[in-house]
């Protein structure tokens, strides 16, 4: 049976994959209860783990070096006691090209160089420019689905990647756009970086030294 996290684990864990979050979005990271999530997250700030910061009439919860770095340590030790450690490092090395591949694709929806001005928007007036990255973004989502399950076997708080990536292509394929790179909805780029973010704080890998 895969095993699931406890529950001020998947609190602290909501806070790093999501960057920066309030509380009712890190409840909903992992289906939480609300209440339950407030005091877990009240708790970590005791502790030093979290910290809460508001600005321009929005607030949210994000980690301290110390709260990433107890982070790590409890991933450590739950993947440990699953015995899944070679399983994810496996499956973050074939993770690695698609990556590449997923920042590109972003990239290139973002910019759509030109003869005189490399670094010139995309407008989205050329269907076949914008075609491509579709079709780019569709191999990229047939390709998470394994590894997706693979992850989800391991532990259950990885499950659910494959489907929210989904949803969002599915978004942008019936016109969309937005949905392949906007930060403040579950885009194709929010999905990818929180697994991004799940792979590695669960391996204990720099992100920079590890791009």
């Amino acid at each position: 049976m895969t095993p699931d996290s406890a529950l001020d684990l998947l609190v602290l864990h909501a806070v790093r994959v999501t960057g920066y979050a309030d509380t009712p979005v890190i409840a909903d990271r992992y289906g939480l209860d609300a209440a339950e999530t407030k005091e877990a997250l009240h708790d970590a700030e005791a502790r030093g783990w979290v910290q809460y910061t508001a600005f321009a009439g929005t607030g949210g919860w994000s980690l301290t070096e110390s709260g990433r770095a107890e982070n790590e340590r409890r991933l450590a030790a739950e993947l440990a006691r699953a015995g899944g450690a070679d399983e994810v490092r496996d499956v973050y090395r074939e993770f690695l090209p698609l990556n590449a591949l997923l920042q590109r694709a972003c990239t290139d929806w973002q910019l759509r160089p030109t003869a005189g001005d490399r670094l010139a928007a995309n407008d989205h007036s050329d269907p076949a420019w914008d075609a491509r990255i579709l079709y780019e973004l569709a191999g990229i989502d047939r390709a998470l689905i394994p590894l997706a399950d693979r992850l989800g076997n391991v532990l259950t708080r990885f499950r659910g990647y494959d489907a929210r990536f989904a949803a969002a292509l599915a978004r942008v394929q019936a016109g969309e756009g937005a949905w392949v790179d906007r930060t403040d909805v579950d885009s194709c780029h929010r999905v990818w970086f929180e697994l991004h973010e799940d792979l590695i704080a669960t391996l204990g890998i720099d992100r920079h030294a590890n791009p």
